[in-house]
């Protein structure tokens, strides 16, 4: 069973900590405890029953509680899972910049961290070219590059 708690934002970490110390102590059935990505204020325990759970966050400080009903392993996946989507960007893409502070800047791809999500450009109109980093979801192909010219680099490498 998975319960939400409601702990005092910013002390996420710290919450998870204590009830991993009580857990350990009192040697109850909590089986993980988590801080999703991007939900402050709360942590996900994994625990046998309420009960359990309860115990094992009950009276310490920054818990203001447990939330009413349980929630399932569907209902918090994408908190979870890293989201890999498709990329379709390459390197040597012509791209604009789709938000601040370079907006509406043409740039070229020079390495893409399909991990992170970003892109290493060089601005086009840049006197100098320096490499800016940029989240991939702030890009748009204007240009791709020939298939005949990817194979020149592929060999090249």
């Amino acid at each position: 069973m998975i319960f939400v708690i409601k702990v005092t934002t910013n002390k996420e970490e710290r919450v998870l900590e204590m009830i991993q110390d009580r857990a350990e102590k009192k040697n109850l059935e909590v089986y993980s405890i988590i801080k999703p990505h991007g939900l402050r204020g709360y942590i996900l325990l994994e625990a046998l029953e309420r009960e359990v759970a309860e115990e094992a966050s009950f009276n310490l400080p920054y818990v203001k509680g447990i939330l009413g009903k349980q929630v399932s392993y569907e209902e918090i996946k994408n908190m979870l899972e890293p989201k890999i989507e498709e990329i379709n960007i390459i390197k040597n893409d012509i791209v604009e910049i789709i938000s601040e502070p370079f907006k509406k800047e043409k740039a070229k791809v020079m390495r893409i961290d399909k991990q992170k999500g970003e892109a290493v450009v060089t601005l086009l109109q840049a006197a100098i070219p320096i490499p800016v980093t940029v989240k991939i979801d702030n890009l748009r192909v204007l240009q791709r590059e020939e298939k005949e010219e990817d194979k020149d680099d592929e060999e090249e490498e």
